[in-house]
């Protein structure tokens, strides 16, 4: 159980707060609601670009890291298609350092050209290594503009091309600056050994005096239901083939999420998995496999995807995968498989809670959510699925007609 306590500041923000006895460490997190969802499809990639420019300093601060590294502290961030995350870690009695220095670039952020030509050039190296010259690595790429049509989901947080981000001018990233990073769409989460109220007050005392300005953000399209079995083959230099095929599932705060999440760990928890157990030790058809959900916001995808053992055909791989659904859709699952999986996720859950990293984590994205108390909730929700559960997720969510096949073969 986390104890926290929440308060929304005049300006929108919105601050959770959790006294970790345990810890000697402060961890402040800050949360943007925004990610490769909220982007222009022709000016995709600037919410990642955006994580690089936030450490090149404000008008008040040239070096970002410096004040954290002389308050003994760690930074760094990410950012998916949902969202953009901040977090610092350092002694809980340097708490302000942090909170200075993450409200100063809420809201004077120093983006001069200098400095965004190099973050482009940052980026567009990233991407080229990752995603364009790294076996595979144009892989998960294929598989969502397959999977997606509509829904901005269709492209990765890197973004589309390196054209988008070598063409971002000044005014692009001004604008998309301002419409994103302020205080109403942001989520401050902290979790250190001290008073919550006394937290409440520092976040407050930095926090409190910016403005806020709120814009106008354009509605994201949904994906519409896909009613027929879509299919692609591409080959590359790569040294075996691979076969991946993904299902539409539901969102993440919808009640099947945990059924699917379940499933995943029922077919690919390591080497006791099914798949593995039966498609790689048994059956001798793949060298490695896996069953994963992607876990978005919005409605994501169910995932199947293994590497092709020389000799076995990419339809072979499809009919074994087949063979599997049907098993989930058809065959009780046993108390014992479904205890384990269940076990594995509050084991996880438990220990996660250990750290205060995760937990500042955690509220900031139970909060954006729209669920807070759903930290607190999680386990009782997957302690609840049952076998008709996971068979009735299988029938309604794992059929041909809302499948997308890449067949992503070795070249010869």
């Amino acid at each position: 159980m986390i104890p926290y306590t929440r308060k929304t500041l005049p300006n929108g923000l919105t601050v959770v707060v959790n006294r970790d006895r345990a810890s000697k460490l402060a961890a402040v997190n800050i949360l943007y609601r925004v990610g490769a969802r909220n982007e222009n499809p022709a000016r995709t990639g600037f919410a990642h670009l955006f994580e690089h420019l936030m450490f090149r300093g404000t008008r008040a601060v040239e070096n970002f890291d410096l004040p954290v590294q002389m308050a003994s502290g760690d930074n760094n961030a990410f950012t998916n298609n949902d969202y953009t995350d901040f977090y610092i870690t350092l002694p809980k009695d340097n708490l302000e350092t942090a909170l200075w220095l993450e409200s100063d670039r809420m809201e004077g952020l120093d983006i001069t050209p200098a400095k965004l030509e190099a973050e482009k050039k940052v980026v567009i190296e990233e991407f080229r290594q990752r995603y364009l010259n790294q076996p595979y690595g144009d892989q998960t790429m294929l598989l969502r503009a397959l999977a997606y049509k509509v829904h901005p989901y269709r492209w990765a947080a890197i973004g589309l091309a390196t054209d988008h981000i070598a063409g971002a001018t000044l005014a692009d990233v001004e604008s998309f600056y301002r419409a994103h990073y302020r205080p109403s769409n942001a989520i401050l989460s902290i979790s250190a050994d001290m008073e919550e109220e006394r937290m409440l007050e520092l976040a407050e005392k930095w926090f409190a005096p910016l403005a806020d300005h709120p814009s106008a953000t354009a509605a994201i399209p949904q994906e519409p239901v896909q009613t027929q079995a879509r299919r692609q083959e591409v080959e590359r230099d790569v040294p075996a083939s691979t076969v991946t095929v993904a299902y539409h599932m539901c969102a993440r705060t919808k009640p099947d999420f945990y059924t699917a999440d379940l499933v995943s760990d029922l077919l690919s928890g390591g080497d006791s998995g099914r798949l593995y157990t039966h498609l790689v030790k048994e059956r001798n058809l793949l060298s490695s496999v896996n069953a994963y959900i992607t876990g978005d916001v919005d409605p994501g995808l169910f995932v199947f995807t293994g590497q092709l053992l020389p000799g076995v055909t990419p339809e072979a791989a499809e009919a074994a995968f087949r063979e599997e659904i049907e098993a989930l859709q058809t065959t009780a699952a046993t108390a014992y498989e479904i205890e384990k999986v269940k076990n594995k996720f509050e084991a996880n859950t438990l220990f996660g809670e250990l750290n205060v990293m995760n937990k500042a984590m955690n509220l900031g994205f139970y909060e954006m959510l729209g669920d807070l108390s759903l930290i607190n909730r999680e386990v009782d929700r997957y302690r609840a699925v049952t076998d008709e559960d996971i068979r009735s997720f299988s029938r309604r969510t794992l059929r041909p007609e809302n499948s997308s096949t890449l067949i992503y073969n070795a070249r010869k």
